[in-house]
Order: C-alpha cells, then structure tokens, then sequence
C-alpha cells in the first residue's frame, strides 16, 4: 500500500475515533485552559511586564497538552491489541508512524487555534508583531515536537511506565526545538526590529525538524518491532 495513502487511513481511523469518543482532545483544551488561568492569577495581565512571559506560556501549553495526546497515541493501540495487527498489515511502519504524526499534528494544531487566541484575550495582549511570521513559528515549532515525540512514544510504548518515560526522553531531545521557538516567538511579538534573528532561530528549527522527522522514518520500523 502506498505510503502517504497508508498513513492518511491511518490518521483518519485515529481522527474519526477522537471525534466520537472526545476523550483526548477535551483533556487537552481544559489542561490548556486550566494553566492559562493559573497564569493569569500569578500574572497581572495589566502588567506590561507580565507581556514577556506569553511566549513561554504559550510553549508550555503547547508542549504539556500536547504530552498527553502523544503518549495516548501509542498506548491506546497497544491496550487495544491493534499494534501488532498495524505490524502485519500490509503497509510500512513509515506509514504507521506517518499516520500517527499527522493525526497528533492536527490534534495539537486545534488547541493551539483554541488556547492561542484565548491566552491573548485574557492577557489583554495585542501583537505588534507579524501574524504570519507568528503562525509560521508555531508551525514549525509544533511540527518538530510532534514529530520528536511521535518516535519517542512509539519507542518509550513498550515500557510500562511510558507516562514518566515519554517526557523524560521528549525534553531533552526536544529541547533545541522549545529553546528556538520560544525565542523566535519572543522577537516576533515583541520587536520586530530583530527579525533576522527570529529568522535565523526559525531556519535553525526547521532544520532539526527535518533532519529528525527523516530519522524518524527510517528508524521506527526497528522501534516498533522491539
């Protein structure tokens, strides 16, 4: 079967079941939800200072949120026994990962479209900054996560404890994504005098996300069979 073909059945299956059942999805909009009001308590939203710290709230809620959502992807088939008969389908164990990316990648998009606009209302924060060089970041930013943490719950799966073992293995690799979004998004909502060099933060993401989504692809055939 077709790679692409493989994995967009796949992503649908595990779409289509998230739509009836709401279990994933609904959990990470209220833990979204539920930090940006604590932060917003420990903040002063009226506080112009309290305006350097958006950028890393919105990192924390996307990277958090999105935990939850990565790890289910993986465990959810294994306790279904699903794992093993995705294995001996016929289709590549690209495709299972390819197919569990876009499916988590479209979850963590629509609570950042959500939680985003949310956090900036209750914040009282207006962007002087570029929307479209705001989106692009989140992009790629969520792009790399996802597809880290994709691979890495596929490989932390067959642990037992693979709640404590996924962010264990996610933040440390990860973190080269986090650092640079996080800056870029520090420059691009608050001066954009210096693009450039959320520019030059942006291309270096970018760059770790592909090199790490190629690696993903030619190495989960071995993580899924251990």
């Amino acid at each position: 079967m077709n790679l692409v073909k493989s994995a967009l059945l796949l992503a649908k299956k595990d779409l289509f079941s998230e739509w009836k059942t709401k279990q994933v999805l609904v959990t990470q909009i209220i833990f979204a939800s539920l930090v940006i009001v604590v932060f917003s308590f420990a903040f002063d939203p009226s506080n112009n200072m309290t305006k350097a710290v958006i950028p890393g709230i919105i990192w924390v809620i996307i990277v958090f949120a999105g935990i939850l959502g990565l790890n289910r992807s993986i465990v959810s088939e294994q306790r279904n026994d699903t794992m093993y008969a995705l294995l001996v389908a016929p289709m590549e164990p690209a495709g299972i990962y390819l197919g569990k990316f876009i499916a988590n990648f479209t979850m963590i998009m629509i609570v950042e479209t959500i939680a985003i606009p949310f956090l900036f209302l209750l914040f009282d924060f207006n962007m002087a900054g570029s929307i479209p060089y705001f989106i692009l970041i989140i992009f790629v930013g969520s792009f790399g996560f996802v597809s880290i943490g994709t691979f890495l719950a596929a490989l932390a799966g067959n642990s037992k404890s693979s709640e404590m073992l996924l962010p264990l293995l996610l933040f440390p690799i990860a973190s080269p994504v986090l650092i640079g979004v996080t800056q870029a998004t520090r420059i691009v909502l608050s001066d954009m005098s210096k693009l450039s060099s959320a520019l030059a933060w942006t291309q270096m993401v970018t760059s770790y996300d592909v090199i790490f989504f190629v690696i993903s692809l030619f190495l989960i055939d071995y993580v899924l069979e251990v």
